[in-house]
């Protein structure tokens, strides 16, 4: 571990100092466009991670594993504030969940077999693709509302496989779906938010067993869980989540689709950097 061997006491304050910025971005992002943070942690993680020295076989899976685990408390925040300003809509989720939970165990399968690249490249891939179709002037419009029980069981696992992969809430992927189903952008948002919750809790728990007695972990470490980056990061979110639900109900819902697709274009662009530099 490259800068705990060196450590100097101003290189510990930077690097809370970091994951308390990237716990405060990742709240507001929460709030503001439902995708629980991770879009915004599992990319500044694996950067830290990377100057840590951490071996490159574990570094996407300990960014992923601890970013999961930080979007259960802010999925309960943004998801509460989102239900009191009626962003939730109790019939969509119902329809997803079945879908998601499948999804996700079989994320946490995969997860085991993957390596750290090949986590890095879906990530960016998905993180592109989102954003293209997120970019257009006006949403692409599939059906009117969701499909029967069978299709919206396998938008769910698809929703609930990839995030559980990426490290992220379920909004990256949900409202952009939603929103191509002509289900209201701030429904679609407050449905991404209860989401994160159902797929951070099992994908947490996923990436904790997959990876006990890994070598090259960071020290504090449960699995590709790391407890400090956890404890450093989740008081930010929690305080900065309603913030952006705040912001949410107050944007134009255009202005809020062109927001979430040029965030998601830049992670993508940083991600693939990474993997091929």
């Amino acid at each position: 571990m490259e800068l705990l061997d060196s450590s100097s006491l101003i290189g510990i304050v930077g690097l809370v100092a970091a994951l308390l910025a990237t716990g405060a971005i990742a709240g507001i992002m929460a709030g503001l466009l439902g995708v629980g943070g991770g879009i915004v942690i599992v990319p500044v993680l694996f950067h830290l991670f990377t100057l840590l020295g951490v071996d490159e076989a574990v570094r996407m899976h300990l960014a992923v594993g601890t970013s999961l685990a930080t979007i259960i408390p802010t999925s309960i925040m943004s998801a509460r504030a989102h239900h009191r300003k009626g962003g939730l809509d109790a019939s969509v989720i119902k329809r997803l969940v079945p879908g998601v939970l499948i999804g996700v165990g079989l994320g946490g399968i995969a997860s085991g077999y993957l390596s750290g690249d090949a986590l890095s490249g879906i990530f960016a891939t998905i993180a592109l693709l989102v954003a293209a179709n997120m970019m257009r002037r006006h949403t692409r419009i599939i059906r009117e509302g969701l499909p029967g029980r069978l299709g919206s069981g396998l938008i769910g696992a698809v929703i609930g496989s990839i995030s559980s992969l990426m490290g992220i809430g379920g909004g990256t992927l949900s409202v952009p779906t939603l929103s191509a189903l002509n289900i209201p952008i701030r429904i679609a948002v407050g449905t991404g938010a209860a989401l994160g919750l159902v797929i951070s809790i099992p994908g947490t728990l996923s990436f904790m067993i997959t990876g006990l007695g890994m070598p090259d972990r960071l020290p504090g470490s449960i699995g590709f869980v790391n407890l400090l980056g956890f404890a450093a990061i989740v008081p930010m979110t929690m305080l900065c989540a309603p913030l952006g639900v705040r912001l949410a109900h107050a944007i134009d819902p255009a202005l809020l689709k062109r927001l979430f697709a040029l965030f998601l274009l830049a992670t993508a662009v940083r991600m693939y950097i990474e993997l091929f530099s």
